[in-house]
């Protein structure tokens, strides 16, 4: 790819949004982490990027947007919100997962941003967020990839899909890109729209 090329396609990739970005959240702020926290556990499931958007959605509009008020909802109070936002096929695992999540994170650590300083190293602090139940391998990437350059110790593997997307665009820094990349391969590449795909043009078909 020539050098106008590879301008054209930086300033592309620029212009899609994170799913964080989306929702409103700003990263740098305790509150909105751990909200992104909470949308990370929606978005690990087989579930649409859209229902879980939409579900997120339904948490904020419930005030449930911290541990304590989660803990205070209650199960069915929780299964009520999930099923509003089209969260039907987990609800109840989902809401089970979230309850046990929340009493861990408060009894163990007081608050994510105290279990990050209890962190080691990068290693340290995946090994303890995969402890919670219900977020997984999927949910901690998701959740860590967004938060890189803010937490010093989030700093993921770029997921499969990823890379993937980085191989079929030539992008070398997968890492900094990785929520842009994400998007692209969920939205374009996994529903086969390259014909919709803004990046058709740059795309080696593998």
């Amino acid at each position: 790819m020539d050098k106008g090329g590879k301008e054209g396609l930086k300033v592309l990739i620029s212009r899609i949004r994170g799913y964080a970005d989306e929702l409103g959240l700003d990263l740098s702020k305790p509150e909105d982490r751990f909200r992104w926290f909470l949308a990370s556990m929606l978005f690990a499931k087989r579930i649409s990027a859209e229902i879980a958007m939409r579900t997120y959605r339904r948490f904020e509009e419930e005030g449930l947007t911290t541990p304590e008020a989660i803990l205070e909802a209650g199960w069915d109070r929780l299964v009520e919100v999930l099923d509003s936002g089209g969260y039907v096929r987990y609800d109840f695992s989902t809401a089970s997962n979230l309850l046990e999540a929340m009493r861990k994170l408060v009894d163990e650590y007081g608050d994510l941003e105290r279990l990050h300083e209890a962190s080691a190293n990068p290693k340290d602090l995946e090994r303890r967020l995969m402890e919670f139940k219900g977020i997984g391998p999927t949910g901690v990437n998701i959740f860590l990839r967004e938060l890189r350059g803010i937490w010093t110790k989030a700093d993921p593997e770029p997921s499969g899909i990823a890379l993937e997307v980085a191989l079929r665009l030539e992008i070398q820094d997968v890492k900094q890109n990785e929520s842009a990349l994400v998007r692209i391969g969920l939205e374009y590449c996994k529903k086969r729209r390259c014909g919709r795909c803004p990046f058709d043009g740059y795309c080696k078909k593998l």
